[in-house]
This record gives C-alpha cells, sequence and structure tokens, in this order.
C-alpha cells in the first residue's frame, strides 16, 4: 500500500511516499519558491537526485507537478496507487491529542486555529486543499505537531497569568515537534524494552525544543503557545523577558508584529553572531569571531540547563538522554560540551564514541556516554515523516 507523505509551507511542499506496511520509501522530493520568481523542485528516486527549475502559481499547481512526477518517475503506474495522504499540522490546540482522518470539521478547525499558527497555518491549508483537489476520493490524515504534548499535566502546561487569558483566548503551552518527540519515545521503548521509560529528549535543530518524558508519555517540554518559546535557536530568540516586547516597541517605533517578526527570524544564532546555521557559527568561532563564540556558549548552556531542569522533574529517575535532529545528530561538539555542563549530576560523555557518530559519518547512532554515566546518553535519527506514514497507515485500515 502506497502512503504519500505532504508537509506544506507557505511556499513550499515537501514529499515521501512509502510502501506500507514495509515502511520502504520509494521516491521524495521538494518544490521550492511557490508563487515565487524562481520557483525550483528537487526529487530524489532510485538513489539519484534531480533538480528542476519551473515557476509554481499555488500549490495546486506544486501538487499536480508532484503527482505528474511520480508517474513520470514510475514510483507509481497509476495514482489509484495512493491509498493515503498523511499531513503535518502545525497545531491541534487542546482539541487534538493524537492523528485524525480529515473532514470538513477537521479543516474548519485548522482554519479556526490559524490565530496560534498564523506563519504555518496558510501553508498546512493550502497542501490539503491541493491534494484534495487533486486526490478526491483518497482519505487524508492530518497528524499535529501539537498532539505528543497533550499529556502534560495542567501544572507544566499552564502559565502564570489571569485564568481567563487561558478559558477566554487558550493561551497555555501547547509544544511542538510532537511528531519527532514521538518517534524518539517509540524508538527508546525498542532500544530500552520498556513501555513506559522516562526520558529527556533534545531535537536540536534550526528550530529546537526539549522534552520530558515520564513513563512514556510527555510531561514538560520547551516550546510554549507558540515555537517561539524555549531555548535559542537558529534564529530564534527563545525565551526572553516579555517586558522587552513594550521596551523596544517604545524605543524604536517598531509595532509588536515587527518586533514578533525579529524574535522569530533575526534573533538566536542570527542576532548574536550574524550567521543562522550551527555550522557556519562553528567556523566562525574557528576563525576567532568573539559573537560567534558567545553564541555558542549560550545556545549550549540553555540547552543544558533545560537538561538539569528535566532531571529535577523526573526526580532523576531517567532511563535515558536522546539528542537527535540535525545539531543532535550530528554535533558532536555540541553534544560534548552540552554532557560536559552536566558533570554535577554525573552525566559522562565517551568522547571516542561521541566523535564516530553522524549521519555523514559510519555509525548513525548509538551510546555516546561513558560507562559511569549517571545517565545513558543516546544518539538517534529523528523521522518525522515515517511517523507521518504510521500514523495515516493505520488510521485509513481501521
Amino acid at each position: 500500500m502506497k502512503i504519500l507523505c505532504v508537509n506544506a509551507g507557505s511556499s513550499s511542499l515537501k514529499f515521501q511516499m512509502y510502501d506500507m506496511p514495509e515502511e520502504k520509501l520509494i521516491i521524495s522530493g521538494l518544490i521550492e519558491r511557490i508563487g515565487i520568481e524562481g520557483g525550483v523542485y528537487t526529487i530524489k528516486y532510485n538513489g539519484e537526485k534531480n533538480k528542476v527549475e519551473r515557476n509554481f502559481k499555488n500549490h495546486t499547481e506544486a501538487a499536480q507537478v508532484m503527482l505528474e512526477e511520480l508517474v513520470n518517475y514510475g514510483a507509481v503506474e497509476s495514482l489509484d496507487e495512493i491509498k493515503g495522504v498523511g499531513h503535518r499540522v502545525l497545531h491541534g490546540g487542546e482539541k487534538y491529542s493524537c492523528s485524525v482522518l480529515i473532514d470538513d470539521q477537521v479543516v474548519k478547525d485548522i482554519k479556526d486555529l490559524t490565530k496560534l499558527g498564523p506563519l504555518h497555518h496558510p501553508g498546512n491549508l493550502a497542501g490539503i486543499e491541493a491534494m484534495q483537489k487533486a486526490l478526491k476520493d483518497v482519505p487524508m490524515v492530518a497528524v499535529y505537531d501539537t498532539a505528543f504534548h497533550q499529556t502534560m499535566p495542567m501544572k507544566n502546561y499552564m502559565y502564570p497569568v489571569p485564568m481567563e487569558w487561558y478559558e477566554k483566548y487558550g493561551v497555555r503551552k501547547y509544544g511542538f515537534h510532537g511528531t519527532s518527540h514521538k518517534f524518539i519515545t517509540e524508538e527508546m521503548k525498542h532500544l530500552l524494552d520498556n513501555d513506559k521509560p522516562n526520558l529527556i529528549i533534545a531535537h536540536i535543530g534550526s528550530g529546537a525544543s526539549l522534552s520530558a518524558i515520564k513513563n512514556g508519555e510527555c510531561y514538560d517540554t520547551t516550546m510554549g503557545l507558540t515555537p517561539l518559546d524555549g531555548v535559542m535557536m537558529g534564529t530564534r530568540s527563545g525565551s526572553i523577558d516579555p517586558s522587552i516586547l513594550e521596551y523596544v516597541c517604545k524605543e524604536s517605533g517598531m509595532d509588536i508584529s515587527e518586533v514578533t517578526t525579529k524574535l522569530n527570524k533575526e534573533s538566536g544564532y542570527l542576532g548574536i553572531s550574524g550567521y543562522s546555521d550551527s555550522r557556519d557559527v562553528e567556523q566562525a568561532a574557528l576563525r576567532g569571531e568573539e559573537n560567534a563564540k558567545l553564541a555558542i556558549e549560550m545556545y549550549n548552556d540553555r540547552v543544558a540547563k533545560y537538561i538539569a531542569q528535566y532531571y529535577i522533574e523526573l526526580e532523576g529517575k531517567v532511563d535515558a538522554i536522546v539528542f537527535t535532529a540535525g545539531v543532535g545528530e550530528n554535533g558532536s561538539e555540541f553534544r560534548e560540551d552540552v554532557m560536559n555542563k552536566l558533570a554535577p549530576i554525573g552525566i559522562k560523555v565517551n568522547k571516542e564514541v561521541n566523535n564516530k557518530i553522524a549521519s555523514f559519518k559510519d555509525q548513525h547512532e548509538g551510546i555516546i556516554s561513558a560507562p559511569d554515566s549517571s545517565v545513558d546518553v543516546y544518539v538517534v535519527p529523528t523521522n518525522e515523516e515515517i511517523m507521518i506514514i504510521r500514523d495515516t497507515y493505520n488510521l485509513i485500515n481501521k
């Protein structure tokens, strides 16, 4: 059974198709700059990567081209072979704690929740509507970034603000990257042979979030009402004093939207060092750029602080700490530095093993802590797409 995974952004459409239940990746691709001049799409099939320049008016046209290419490449003989489409959706609010089949009510709810996901939901909706037009009778599934975190206790998801804000406006911590945190939790259940593990998961990439997993469920996480909260990231500030917003508005003449945009797109690594990619920041630090060195120290400190916080929240009963996502999977120096900062709680790194693990090296995962470390520390590659595929396959076969 062929299942398609679609992750649509405001001007992009990323896709993968798998044969299920074997979980065999057949084809993948990315369409970029939808609705913008200089459009391009890339397709990977049978170990080969092809890039084509083409402009796309909208997501409907992009979806149509994607489906045509599935046939052209021989990934399917006809579109009838596609039995389900899973869509990544940013925000499910409090209503959705799991993936669901998409119907008119689900689409309406996604539209209503756009106020909580204004940067992502228009693209998510465009992808859903485009695929519904192209594959009219194929079941579609919404897989929410926030769903996995809905097991958090109220004490962890509530903000200390007027209760009316929660009751009227839904102001609370929702958490994001839930599909990744769920995937890693499921992987660790198998690795540890434990259905209810206590974990600390560090999903560290351009966007970054950590979660505390208690008895196999999310107990706490760093991102909040939006993905802006939590640790410092590539272009996002993470947690800051909220009074900064009013102060900068008054001092600069910018309005609240302009300041928020700067916190989302011009802060974090980029704001401090001038570089948003961790690899560029590291190279700049090696060249002696002081702001790059400062950015790395700030970044690593914040990750270590959250791990220490979650260690306390889990009462020191932690089965494993897991690094995942782009920086978590590939940044051996980052991992070593964070682990060294956690020495007071007994975390010890095995430098030799740690340096051997990355997605571009022969070894992609493993335990990177020393034998006498208080907690085993793992590197485990995440796979949000296969999680979306699994949920879609399971729902349409119920």
